[in-house]
């Protein structure tokens, strides 16, 4: 049975929210909390996982998003274990880099910080006010609608061309 015919688009949306808190409290990371949540939709609505009601949908939702924080750590974690570490230097030592940033790297990322900020102020006015309130500030949803008088679906679809043209 297809998982999108069993549970109402609508129903399963409405989790969205709570689905999107739970991944950024996990990852720090409000746009790569926005792709996980969408990446749980998306394997419901393609089949690759089904609802068997033995559950709460949110428990059950909530459980597929841990596997793909799960899946995105790993896959972004790039660690190396000592066991599977190349051969030893001369002096029998292994190289152990560590996982903070260097001072030259943090240069970097305050650079493109500041950039970003830059390229969100200069974007249109519609879609600069709801990356503002949604992304910088992390109000909820209908709190942003509410403040800008739009529908949800106009607010994802204004984010959405907002990080396109940030991307571009």
């Amino acid at each position: 049975m297809n998982a999108a015919a069993a549970v109402p688009w609508t129903e399963m949306f409405s989790h969205r929210d709570a689905l999107v808190r739970f991944a950024q409290r996990r990852l720090l990371d409000p746009t790569l909390a926005e792709d996980v949540v969408h990446d749980v939709f998306e394997a419901v609505l393609a089949g690759r996982a089904s609802f068997a009601g033995r559950s709460a949908l949110r428990s059950w939702l909530t459980a597929i998003l841990k596997h793909k924080i799960v899946d995105l750590v790993r896959q972004r974690a790039g660690v190396e274990s000592l066991e599977t570490a190349g051969p030893d230097d001369e002096d029998g030592a292994r190289e152990i880099v560590c996982p903070h940033a260097r001072p030259d790297e943090l240069a970097e990322q305050r650079e493109r910080l500041a950039q970003t900020l830059a390229r969100i102020e200069a974007l249109p006015a519609g879609l600069r006010e709801v990356v503002q309130r949604r992304v910088l500030q992390d109000q909820d949803s209908a709190e942003v609608c509410a403040a800008l008088a739009i529908s949800e679906d106009n607010l994802f679809v204004r984010l959405h061309r907002a990080r396109r043209q940030l991307l571009n």
